[in-house]
C-alpha cells in the first residue's frame, strides 16, 4: 500500500461515534474513547495507557506502572491496627487487613478485613494481587514474609514498612519502578513521619535513570542497559543527553532547561553525543531509527505524536493500522510515541476506528465537523468539505487533538491511501 501525495483528495472520510457501554472520558478536546485493548507485537506498538486513580488524582497507567490502583495495609498487632485505621483516613481507597483476634477490640470495624488464616498466607495473596503493600510491623519480619514471593522489579509490588510508633516509613521493595519511594514520601508526609529511602540516586540527589519522564508517560524502549547507565550516573561519571522530542522539564532539578547534575552533559546532535567521551547516553526521541551507540544507553519514548485519520464508514481496522504504520515508518517515527488517534465524529459508528485505537492502545478523540472546520491546515479539500462539512479531517483532527496550533505542529501532512484512508501526524511540544 503506497500513499499518494498530500495534494490529492479522497472521497468521503468518516469516523465512529462512541458505542453504548464504551468507557467515555470527558475531554476538552472532544470525545475520548478508551478502546478495548488487543494483543499486539510489543516491538512495534506502544504499551497500554489506561486511566487509574491514586489519592484522588488521575494518571495514565503505562506498562511501567506509574501509579497505584490497589494498595493493601497489613497490621498484625493491636497498635498496628490503630495506625492502619489512621492511614485509611488519609488514603480511603486502600484496604486494611488484620487478624480476626483483634476484631472485638475495635468493635468489628467494617473498614478492616479481618482474617483468620496465617499471616504468611494473607501476605502471599496481597503481594500477588496488589500494586502496593504497607506492612505495619518490623522490617525483618516483612523481609521474611515477602522473600519467597519476590520475582522481578518490573512486576513486584511496592513494599513499605511503618513502625508501630509511626516514626519511620521505609521503602523496602520496588522503590523506583513499583513506586515505593514516592509512596513512602506520600505516607510520611501524611503521618508526620520520617521517610527512609536508600536507593543510590535518591540518596545522592541525582537522576534516577529508570524514572525519567515517568510522570509524563514516557516509555523506555529497551531496559537492558538501565542498570549499567544508572551505575555511571551514581558514580558521577560523564553521562550524555540528547533530546529532540518531549518535555524538557523531566527532572526535578530542571531537566535540559537547567539544573542537571554536574556529570550530565547535553548535546545538540546525536553525532556530537556519539563523538563525546560520555560513558553512557540518555536519548529522548520520537525518531524510530537511532543507530547503535558506542556506549551504554537508554532510549526514552515520549508520547508526542497525534495521528489523525479520515476514513469511510466501512474502513477496516487493518487498513487503518497498516496505513498508520506505513506513514510512521516512511517518516522515521516511532510507534511507541503515538499518544492519540483522532478523527471526525460521524452519525453512525465506524467499528474500524475504535478497533484501531484498541490495537494501538491509545485514546480515540472524535470531533464534530464544526470543531474541525475552523482549523487552519496545509491541505484543505473541497471534496472533503462536500462530504463532511469541513475542508479537512486528518490534518485538522491531529492539530485539534494535539492541543491546537500553539501546542503542536503537523510533521506529516495528509497522506492518501485510496480509496478509504487519509493519515496525518502532528507532534506535541509538551508531552
Amino acid at each position: 500500500m503506497a500513499p499518494a501525495g498530500p495534494e490529492s483528495d479522497c472521497s468521503a472520510v468518516a469516523t465512529a461515534a462512541p458505542k453504548a457501554g464504551q468507557a467515555d472520558r470527558a475531554c476538552n478536546r472532544g470525545t475520548a474513547i478508551r478502546s478495548p485493548a488487543r494483543a499486539t507485537d510489543p516491538n512495534h506498538l506502544p504499551p497500554a495507557r489506561r486511566l487509574c486513580l491514586h489519592d484522588d488524582k488521575v494518571f495514565y497507567k503505562t506498562g511501567q506502572r506509574p501509579c497505584m490502583e490497589k494498595v493493601s495495609i497489613l497490621a498484625i498487632t493491636k497498635d498496628g491496627v490503630r495506625t492502619g485505621l489512621d492511614i485509611l483516613g488519609a488514603f480511603p481507597r486502600w484496604e486494611l487487613y488484620a487478624p480476626g483476634k483483634f476484631a472485638d477490640t475495635y468493635g468489628n470495624d467494617a473498614r478492616v478485613n479481618w482474617y483468620t488464616e496465617q499471616t504468611s498466607v494473607v501476605i502471599s495473596k496481597l503481594f500477588a494481587q496488589g500494586d502496593g503493600l504497607v506492612c505495619l510491623f518490623s522490617l525483618g519480619a516483612t523481609i521474611r514474609l515477602v522473600a519467597p514471593h519476590i520475582k522481578d522489579k518490573k512486576t513486584d509490588p511496592a513494599v513499605i514498612v511503618i513502625d508501630e510508633m509511626r516514626n519511620f516509613v521505609i521503602s523496602v521493595l520496588s522503590g523506583h519502578i513499583g513506586g515505593a519511594n514516592r509512596l513512602t514520601r506520600d505516607i510520611a508526609g501524611r503521618l508526620g513521619a520520617r521517610p527512609v529511602i536508600t536507593t543510590a540516586a535518591d540518596v545522592k540527589g541525582t537522576i534516577s535513570v529508570d524514572m525519567i519522564g515517568r510522570d509524563y508517560n514516557w516509555v523506555i524502549e529497551d531496559d537492558s542497559d538501565v542498570t549499567a547507565v544508572s551505575a555511571h550516573m551514581v558514580n558521577e561519571e560523564r553521562v550524555g543527553v540528547y533530546q529532540d522530542a518531549g518535555r524538557t522539564d523531566w527532572w526535578r532539578g530542571g531537566g535540559i532547561g537547567g539544573g542537571l547534575p554536574a556529570n550530565v552533559v547535553t548535546y545538540d546532535t546525536l553525532d556530537a553525543l556519539y563523538r563525546s567521551d560520555a560513558k553512557a547516553h540518555l536519548i529522548i526521541s520520537d525518531k524510530a531509527d537511532i543507530l547503535s551507540a558506542p556506549a551504554s544507553r537508554v532510549i526514552y519514548r515520549p508520547p508526542t505524536l497525534v495521528v489523525g485519520v479520515g476514513v469511510h464508514h466501512d474502513t477496516a481496522s487493518d487498513t487503518i493500522i497498516n496505513g498508520i504504520m506505513e506513514v510512521l515508518k516512511a517518516h522515521g517515527l516511532s510507534a511507541r510515541c503515538v499518544a492519540r488517534l483522532t478523527s471526525i465524529k460521524k452519525p453512525s459508528d465506524v467499528p474500524g476506528l475504535a478497533e484501531a485505537a484498541g490495537i494501538l492502545q491509545v485514546p480515540l478523540d472524535l470531533y464534530d465537523r464544526d470543531d474541525l472546520a475552523g482549523v487552519a491546515v496545509p491541505n484543505p479539500s473541497d471534496t472533503v468539505r462536500a462530504y463532511e462539512g469541513t475542508p479537512s479531517v486528518s490534518e485538522a483532527a491531529c492539530i485539534k487533538a494535539g492541543g491546537g496550533p500553539d501546542s503542536c505542529s503537523i510533521i506529516v501532512q495528509k497522506q492518501k491511501f485510496p480509496p478509504d484512508l487519509t493519515v496525518a501526524v502532528s507532534r506535541m511540544s509538551e508531552a
